[in-house]
């Protein structure tokens, strides 16, 4: 099957032109769908009803406690410890987010599980803030493994027996994040050539995610050192290019990876983060979510191919769902009158990559479904969700007065 879509974009949008959909090498499932009447198109209840059946299904590892997120990089031959706290906290946002999940007694133990899990990973040897590599993931682990900490407090949903140890872990995020900042730069990177104490150059894709935990962490009232977040945003803001993309990794330079059709899931987490931050402005947001639709296509020719970085623009398959979680993200920060619209363009994209088991996959990895999925499933939920913290985070409201 391959078919072809045609959506026109009018106002703040350009016209988005024809684009093809391509099999999955990792299940040779193909998109099932190609949307030209709203009507066609799936429930965004059903289709997010579907993503929590299959990430519950996908649940893996010693205690079935993991959604280990899989790529070509291993170590010791295995899956990474920080690939694997990080897809298991992705997916149990996604649980989490997900509606009923009060009423849902598998996905409550499920959650459990994972967190139990994230919190015991403290414990292995290679996510320790001592360790020392030049290609470093347990940044994703520290992030992400915070942010499903801090989200289980927020939504009042941290199992009562690993309340204790699951402050312990948080702060054991927290000192592993400070500890791994590119020093006098600011920011973060998992991949460092000069080694991991040398001066490195900061990720936007790495550094936006990892604000967005400590932004949450502080309106917590955790101590989070302000020096450290303001460095982090300020690579952010050197990293953005005059054409608005943001560079690999780095300053402001030009490269082909920096090129606006490569760079658009960067430009979608910088612009949503610095927005957050007071230091961006909704006419960028805007822009980078306009950027995406317009050149979603050169995401989709990546999406489950072999290899990483290929030319023209240096597009990652891994950057696909990234790219939608962050579009998803940035579109609830536009103003209420245009979400709408929007919404409807994000949800006839995302739709015609679903694959016909009801899943999504960006890789050529069966088990990469588990990430694909959960990340699908909350840009469908986002616009249900809280707006994610800014920096600083608004003062607590003043007790009423009592006369």
């Amino acid at each position: 099957m391959r078919r072809t879509a045609t959506r026109r974009a009018t106002g703040l949008m350009a016209t988005l032109l024809a684009f093809g959909l391509a099999s999955n090498p990792a299940t040779g499932q193909e998109p099932a769908n190609s949307w030209t009447d709203a009507a066609d198109m799936p429930s965004v209840a059903d289709a997010v009803a579907r993503g929590v059946e299959i990430i519950l299904d996908r649940q893996e590892g010693e205690g079935n406690a993991e959604w280990p997120y899989q790529g070509v990089y291993r170590v010791n031959g295995k899956i990474p410890i920080g690939y694997r706290v990080g897809g298991s906290a992705i997916a149990s946002h996604a649980l989490l987010a997900a509606p009923g999940y009060d009423e849902d007694d598998a996905r409550q133990a499920a959650v459990a599980r994972a967190t139990q899990f994230i919190i015991e990973s403290t414990d292995h040897e290679l996510m320790q803030h001592a360790f020392e590599s030049r290609y470093d993931v347990r940044g994703w682990g520290y992030a992400y493994g915070l942010a499903h900490l801090l989200r289980l407090k927020a939504a009042g949903r941290m199992p009562a027996e690993l309340a204790d140890a699951a402050e312990e872990a948080v702060q054991f995020y927290l000192d592993g994040i400070a500890a791994t900042a590119i020093p006098e730069r600011g920011g973060w990177n998992y991949s460092r050539r000069a080694g991991f104490q040398a001066p490195g150059r900061p990720s936007p894709f790495m550094t936006g995610p990892t604000l967005l935990a400590l932004f949450e962490a502080v309106r917590q009232g955790y101590e989070v050192d302000a020096d450290l977040i303001e460095a982090g945003i300020a690579a952010l803001e050197a990293a953005r290019t005059p054409t608005g993309a943001f560079v690999y990794a780095g300053d402001n330079g030009v490269s082909s990876r920096s090129a606006v059709p490569g760079s658009v899931g960067r430009m979608l987490v910088g612009e949503a983060t610095l927005l957050l931050a007071g230091r961006g402005s909704v006419d960028r947001v805007r822009g980078a979510v306009d950027a995406f639709i317009v050149h979603w296509d050169w995401l989709d020719q990546r999406r489950a191919k072999n290899g990483t970085h290929v030319k023209p623009y240096g597009v990652a398959p891994y950057y696909f769902y990234y790219a939608h979680y962050f579009a998803a993200m940035a579109i609830e920060l536009l103003p209420d009158q245009e979400r709408e619209e929007y919404r409807r363009r994000f949800r006839d994209l995302l739709f015609s990559v679903r694959l016909e088991d009801g899943a999504w996959n960006d890789r050529v990895f069966d088990r990469s479904a588990n990430y694909g999925t959960a990340m699908s499933v909350l840009a469908l939920v986002m616009p249900e969700l809280p707006r994610p913290t800014g920096f600083p985070p608004p003062a607590p409201a003043a007790p009423a007065a009592v006369d």
